[in-house]
């Protein structure tokens, strides 16, 4: 190794094990500092893409970035990537060193961009493909956060009136002297058991997520709650249009960057987050081992519908997959789209009726005795 060679490196591993945060006068963050996001490198990987498409070359893109980034892990990580491309290495190579950052699907896409001298091609292709990914699962936890958080709080403040306010009304109705009707007295039963019970309030929540998550540690356990997940009313819609949106998008990406097929399905096999997915495009693999087709497995699997299979047929007889693929991805982020806008506009009036409901329940058992008493006198 030549000598200033083992210079730079050395003063890598130096830099390396002191850290930015733990140089005198620098601070470490507070959040985020060990975290590398999702959207972290999607603004990276777009920016190398403006400055390949610019010209610049490999090396100084890096550092140009390297410089600009926050202290942190990233920073740390495109230090290492820059010393390997500066000694010799591929920049797949140098990003295939960091697996937890940059998976299978980057490295491969690079390793083919490299291996056919479309670097800033496939640069421009992942930046998109990690765009509208973001994108399409900002939509969907977007979707997500709104009912959850209205359930939460209806269950909080269900709670305090229980815990709090029946408490002070069954005081007045003692005092009264008179029989209850049903209702009210349910209520207060009810109202007895949370504030003896309050714990399992609690702990509920945990034990439900604690049993799913020790179901889905067998494989028939995860096969079972995944397969459920895309049965639920209006949620399993969009996580099924969600599934073909990704699959076809990242399968798509890899094709056009000249990833061989088996190779892709095996990334997209990897990056599936749904195991009756996983098993589908296992079946895929299989079935083009084979030489036979891709579209008979997926039609089997139950998730993608005729127009998608029917769409993938075409791509293989005419020797357009990538692009049909990437065609039903966009037509499959529009739909996802339309799904959270109609489920949203479903779900709001009805928490609003449940919410209504329950509260009326609430009223109409709390002032019965009062109004009963109000008739006697």
């Amino acid at each position: 190794m030549p000598d200033n060679l083992k210079k730079r490196r050395d003063k890598f591993k130096t830099a390396a094990k002191t850290s930015a945060p733990k140089e005198a006068g620098e601070k470490k963050p507070l959040f985020g500092g060990g975290r590398v996001s999702r959207q972290m490198k999607t603004q990276f990987s777009v920016q190398f893409s403006t400055l390949q498409d610019a010209g610049l070359p490999v090396l100084r893109s890096l550092k140009i970035l390297e410089g600009q980034m926050a202290p942190g892990r990233f920073k740390t990580v495109l230090q290492g990537v820059s010393e390997d491309v500066e000694g010799g290495s591929p920049l797949s190579e140098a990003f295939s060193k960091h697996p937890k950052i940059f998976d299978s699907l980057y490295v491969n896409v690079i390793r083919a961009g490299e291996a056919g001298g479309m670097l800033t091609e496939v640069f421009q292709r992942l930046a998109d493909f990690m765009e509208r990914s973001d994108k399409l699962m900002r939509r969907v936890k977007g979707a997500l956060a709104y009912p959850t958080f209205v359930v939460l709080f209806a269950v909080a403040v269900l709670t305090f009136i229980m815990i709090v306010v029946v408490p002070q009304f069954e005081e007045i109705f003692g005092s009264m002297g008179q029989e209850l009707p049903p209702m009210t007295r349910g209520l207060i039963d009810f109202s007895h058991a949370i504030a003896t019970y309050w714990y399992l309030v609690v702990l509920s929540p945990l034990l439900v997520v604690g049993l799913w998550r020790l179901i889905r540690r067998s494989p028939g356990g995860l096969m079972f709650t995944d397969r459920l997940k895309l049965k639920t009313p209006l949620f399993g819609t969009l996580l099924k249009k969600t599934q073909i949106s990704r699959f076809s998008r990242t399968l798509g990406t890899l094709s056009t960057s000249g990833v061989p097929l088996l190779e892709s399905l095996e990334i997209v096999k990897g990056t599936a987050t749904n195991e009756v997915l996983r098993v589908t495009v296992e079946n895929v693999k299989t079935s083009v081992s084979e030489g036979e087709s891709i579209a008979e497995p997926l039609g089997e699997s139950g998730i993608f519908d005729d127009m998608v299979v029917n769409m993938v047929d075409v791509g293989e007889e005419t020797g357009e997959l990538a692009r049909m693929l990437m065609k039903v991805a966009d037509r499959y982020d529009d739909e996802v789209d339309a799904t959270v806008g109609a489920m949203l506009s479903v779900l709001e009036p009805m928490l609003i009726v449940v919410m209504g409901l329950v509260v009326g329940f609430i009223v109409i058992a709390l002032f019965m005795p009062l109004l009963e008493m109000q008739g006697n006198i």
